[in-house]
C-alpha cells in the first residue's frame, strides 16, 4: 500500500515537472508567439474588412501599417523583458541565449524601419495590398526562429517559413512583369539552395543519427570510436557540409552563388528590396555563426578556405560589375554583394575578434542600407512637377544639391561611409574587420578587401559628382520629404556620423556576444 502511494505521488511529480518545463517553454518564445499570433489576427482583419460591401471596402494599408510597427514595437519590448535568458526549449531544438537576444533585436528594429519608411511610398503608388505587410510579420517571426534553431529540424522549417513569405513579397506587383519575372526566379532558385541545404542536412544525419548541432560538435570534437574508426563517415559528413555551407551563401548572395539577386532585388518593389537587402543577413548570418562556429568548428580548414574564396570573390565582383551599372537598385544589388564578402571575411577568421568585426559590420551595414532607402523611398518630381515613381537611375540624382542641399548632404554622407571614409561608421567598421583579418595572418583578404575598398570609391563618389556638378537632361528634384522617412534620415545618419566618436557600448555588447557563441 505505502509502495502505490509512494508510485502516485511519484507520478504527479513527474507530471507536474513536464508541466513545469512546458509552460516555461511557451513563455521562452513569447515574442515569437506573439509576433506570429498578430500577423494571423492581421490577416483575418484585413480579409474581413476589405471585403464588406457595408463599409464601402475600405483600404486597409494605412491602419495595418500602424498596427505592424505596434506589433513590432511589443514583440521588442516582449524580447527584452524576458525573464529566460538562457535555455534549450522544445526538446533542444531551440536555444535562448544573448546571441539570439542581440540578432533577434537587430532583426525587429530593422524591420521596424523598413515598414516605416515605405509608408508613403505605399499610400503614393497605390499599393493596396495589404497582405504585402502581413507577409513582412510572418517572415520575421519565422527569422526569429530561425536565429533561435539548435537543430537542422527546426532550421529547415523556419527557413522554408521565411523562404514561402519572400516568394510572395518579391512578385507582389502582380501588373508588372518584372516583378513576376523576380518572383519566379527567386522561387526556382530559392528551391535549388533549400533542397541543397536538405541534403546536406540528410546526409550528416544519415552518418551521424544525430540532427541536434551541440550533439554534433561532441561527436566531432571528441568522436565515439565507431565514427573515428569508419572510414566513410568523417568525409560523408564533410561533404554535407559543403552542401550545408553552398546552400547558406545561396541565401546570403555570395558570389559564386549571387546570380539570382540584381535581377530580383530590382524587380520586386522597392520596399520589397529594402526589406530583402537589409533584414535576412542578419537573421541568416545569426545562424551560419551557430553552425559552423559550434557544430563544424572541427572541420575549420575545409569550410575556411570555402569562405576565404566566396569572401575574395564577392569582394572583387561587388566592386567591379558595380561600376556599370546605371540603374540604383542594381547599383545597391552589387555593393551588397561586396559587403557580404566583407562579412564573410569576418567569419573565415574563425576567432572572437572575427566574430566580433562581423557583428559591428553588421549593425552599420544595417543602418547605412537604411538610410540608402529612406531617401529612395521618397518621391521625384520631373519637368511639369509630374510625379514619378521614385529614384531609378543614378542620373535621377543631377543637381540634387542645388534643389535639396540638405538632402543631397546626406546621401553623400551615407555613400561616404558605405566606401568607408574617415571618420564615419563605414570606416571603423572596416578597419576593425581588416584588423581581425590581419591578427588571423589573412594578409591577403586584408589588401584584397582595402583595394576593393577603393575600387568601390568610385561608384559611390561618382554619385556624389552627378548630385552636385551634373546638370540634368530632364529637371527633376525631390518633393517635400515624407515625415516618417525624415525621421528615419534623422536617425540613422546621428548614427553614421557619430558613432566613431562613441563605439564603446556596440564594442562591448559585441564583444560579449561574441563569447557566449564561442565558449
Amino acid at each position: 500500500m505505502a509502495l502505490n502511494i509512494h508510485d502516485n505521488s511519484l507520478i504527479t511529480l513527474q507530471a507536474s515537472y513536464k508541466t513545469f518545463l512546458f509552460d516555461t517553454d511557451f513563455q521562452s518564445v513569447l515574442p515569437e508567439i506573439f509576433l506570429m499570433t498578430t500577423g494571423i489576427y492581421l490577416l483575418v482583419y484585413g480579409v474581413i474588412w476589405s471585403t464588406s460591401k457595408e463599409k464601402n471596402y475600405p483600404l486597409l494599408l494605412t491602419p495595418l501599417s500602424w498596427l505592424s510597427l505596434l506589433a513590432c514595437l511589443f514583440t521588442f519590448v516582449l524580447l527584452i523583458n524576458s525573464p529566460i535568458q538562457n535555455a534549450l526549449v522544445f526538446y533542444n531544438t531551440l536555444v535562448i541565449d544573448d546571441f539570439t537576444t542581440f540578432i533577434k533585436g537587430l532583426i525587429l528594429l530593422s524591420t521596424f524601419f523598413c515598414i516605416f519608411m515605405s509608408r508613403d511610398y505605399m499610400k503614393q503608388e497605390s499599393l493596396n495590398a495589404f497582405e504585402y505587410l502581413i507577409l513582412i510579420l510572418l517572415s520575421t517571426s519565422s527569422m526569429l526562429f530561425l536565429v533561435s534553431s539548435a537543430d537542422f529540424i527546426s532550421l529547415y522549417l523556419a527557413l522554408e517559413a521565411q523562404s514561402l513569405c519572400f516568394y510572395v513579397l518579391a512578385a507582389l506587383k502582380r501588373n508588372s512583369e518584372f516583378s513576376t519575372e523576380a518572383g519566379l526566379k527567386y522561387f526556382l532558385l530559392g528551391a535549388f539552395s533549400s533542397g541543397l541545404l536538405l541534403f546536406g542536412c540528410s546526409l550528416i544525419y544519415g552518418f551521424t543519427g544525430v540532427t541536434n548541432f551541440s550533439e554534433l560538435a561532441r561527436i566531432f570534437t571528441g568522436g565515439t570510436q565507431e565514427f573515428l574508426v569508419s572510414t566513410t563517415a568523417l568525409p560523408a559528413c564533410e561533404l554535407g557540409m559543403v552542401f550545408l555551407l553552398v546552400g547558406f551563401l545561396f541565401k546570403i548572395t555570395a558570389v559564386p552563388f549571387h546570380m539570382w539577386s540584381p535581377d530580383v532585388y530590382e524587380g520586386a518593389p522597392t520596399p520589397v528590396t529594402a526589406f530583402f537587402l537589409i533584414v535576412p543577413k542578419a537573421a541568416l548570418f545569426g545562424v551560419f555563426l551557430r553552425i559552423f562556429g559550434e557544430s563544424f568548428y572541427d572541420f575549420i580548414l575545409p569550410w575556411q578556405k570555402i569562405l576565404l574564396v566566396s569572401s575574395l570573390a564577392s569582394m572583387i565582383l561587388g566592386s567591379i560589375a558595380a561600376l556599370s551599372q546605371t540603374r540604383i537598385k542594381r547599383l545597391l544589388a552589387y555593393s551588397s554583394i561586396g559587403h557580404v564578402g566583407y562579412l564573410l571575411a569576418g567569419f573565415a577568421c574563425g576567432t572572437i575578434e572575427g566574430i566580433q568585426a562581423l557583428l559591428i559590420y553588421l549593425v552599420v551595414y544595417i543602418f547605412m542600407n537604411i538610410t540608402m532607402f529612406a531617401i529612395i523611398l521618397s518621391a521625384l518630381r520631373r519637368e511639369h512637377l509630374q510625379v514619378v515613381p521614385r529614384l531609378k537611375y543614378i542620373t535621377d540624382l543631377a543637381f540634387l544639391a542645388k534643389t535639396n542641399p540638405v538632402l543631397a548632404l546626406t546621401f553623400t554622407v551615407t555613400l561616404f561611409s558605405m566606401a568607408g571614409i574617415p571618420p564615419l561608421a563605414g570606416f571603423y567598421s572596416k578597419a576593425y574587420l581588416f584588423f581581425a583579418a590581419l591578427s588571423s595572418n589573412l594578409y591577403l583578404v586584408a589588401v584584397i578587401g582595402v583595394l576593393c575598398s577603393v575600387l568601390s570609391c568610385f561608384y559611390y563618389i561618382r554619385l556624389v559628382k552627378i548630385m552636385y556638378f551634373e546638370a540634368p537632361k530632364n529637371w527633376c528634384s525631390f518633393s517635400r520629404i515624407p515625415v516618417e522617412n525624415a525621421i528615419t534620415l534623422a536617425i540613422t545618419l546621428f548614427f553614421i556620423l557619430f558613432f566613431m566618436f562613441y563605439p564603446t557600448p556596440l564594442h562591448l555588447i559585441t564583444h560579449k556576444i561574441a563569447l557566449t557563441l564561442c565558449l
